[in-house]
Parts: C-alpha cells; sequence; structure tokens
C-alpha cells in the first residue's frame, strides 16, 4: 500500500458494498484491526462508515455492528432506508449514501492528503476525479478476486492506488463467525 508516513489519511466506507465485498470473498472484517492497520501506516484523521437502516424493524442485524464502530473510533454516518414494492411485487429497500459520503469527502478534503475509498461503486469515479483536482491521493479498496469484480473498472483507472480487500484480509480479516450472518445494508 502506497500511504506516505507523513500524510494526513481518512477512510470512508461504503458499508454496504465492503459488507457485500467481504461476504463474496468469504471473510469478516475485523474493524479494531482496521483502524489499527491505518493508524500504523500514517496519521488517521477520521474513519467514517455510511449505511442506511430501515428503521421500522424491531431488530436489525447491523445495529450491534453501528453501535460498536460509533463507539470505538468511527465516525457513523446512517439514514432511513426506503421501503417500495417494485412492479413484479416484490418488496424492495434501497438505501444510497453516495452522496453523503462525497458531500463529507470534500468538506474535509482541506484537512487531509490522502483518501482511502472501500468501495467499488463507479458512481465514486467523479469524487475520485474531484479529489486528485485537489492535489489529493485516493485509494480505493475493493476486490478483483471474485468471478465477477466488485470494483468498476473507471473507478479502478481513476484511483491513484487500488488494494484489494482480499490482500487487505490478510491482516484485518477473520473467517465469517459461527453466528448468524448479518443481513447486508440496505443499498443499491
Amino acid at each position: 500500500m502506497a500511504i506516505d508516513p507523513r500524510e494526513k489519511i481518512v477512510l470512508f466506507i461504503d458499508g454496504a458494498n465492503l459488507y457485500a465485498t467481504s461476504k463474496a470473498i468469504g471473510i469478516d472484517i475485523d474493524y479494531r484491526r482496521l483502524l489499527a492497520e491505518f493508524s500504523a501506516k500514517a496519521y488517521l484523521l477520521r474513519a467514517n462508515y455510511y449505511t442506511a437502516l430501515v428503521e421500522e424493524q424491531e431488530y436489525s442485524s447491523i445495529r450491534p455492528l453501528i453501535d460498536w464502530l460509533d463507539y470505538n473510533g468511527f465516525t457513523v454516518v446512517t439514514k432511513p432506508a426506503k421501503e417500495f414494492t417494485d412492479a413484479t411485487g416484490r418488496r424492495k429497500v434501497k438505501g444510497n449514501m453516495d452522496i453523503e459520503l462525497t458531500v463529507d469527502a470534500l468538506e474535509l478534503a482541506p484537512y487531509y492528503d490522502h483518501m482511502v475509498l472501500f468501495s467499488g461503486d463507479g458512481d465514486f469515479t467523479a469524487l475520485v476525479a474531484a479529489l486528485q483536482r485537489r492535489g489529493k491521493r485516493v485509494t480505493v479498496v475493493s476486490t478483483l478476486t471474485t468471478s465477477t469484480p466488485m470494483i468498476s473498472d473507471e473507478l479502478r483507472r481513476q484511483a491513484d492506488f487500488f488494494l484489494d480487500v482480499a490482500d487487505l484480509a490478510k491482516t484485518v480479516g477473520r473467517p465469517p463467525s459461527s453466528r448468524p450472518a448479518a443481513a447486508p445494508a440496505p443499498g443499491e
């Protein structure tokens, strides 16, 4: 990973995207080790985690993770997910956090040197380009190891550096836990 130890870095985690990526490669992320990994590389200014929540659910499987992150060094940004019925009558849940992540990344830009974006969503290509025009370096974290890559080609090409979650998993991953699998956070 090409992070200069003199840099101020920020982590921006698209929760639904990282969840899908880690499940696709068969690992869980140890978020305590993730913070330690990046704190050891440079000055970690902020670690933001973005996810949408279904509010009317009595129990949300993602709530314990959100609470833990909130108390352990992450800034958690949530919003209510939208529920709707599609044309075939199936119930769908949508909760896209792209705008919130983008606005925060641009507002914080004067204070950091290097952004680490945990997402493969091609919608972030314009954000990466805008940050680079402001002199920022951007590492994108996703994976190419699945049968269908979890990162858009445009985003990978735009980023200064690409880090595969499968490689990062060697230090911050763990085998999937024996507790019931958490439902994915609402997303695209």
